[in-house]
């Protein structure tokens, strides 16, 4: 289970860093590419969040 959060924390993490980078960027382009990666990322947290609070955890999560 410690294995679980610490990859939730490390999900929230890179959104937060994706988020930030895409503020920083001043290419359009990359902008755009960081905040979709940033939205990604917290979709898979909130994902791996639900699965916790299931307690539907039955190690086919690839982690």
């Amino acid at each position: 289970m410690q294995d679980i959060e610490q990859r939730l924390e490390k999900l929230r993490a890179d959104a937060e860093e994706c988020l930030l980078i895409s503020q920083l960027a001043t290419n359009p382009i990359k902008r755009n590419a960081f905040a979709q990666l940033a939205d990604e990322y917290k979709n898979m947290a909130r994902d791996l969040e639900a699965l916790i609070a299931s307690g539907n955890l039955s190690g086919g999560l690839g982690i």
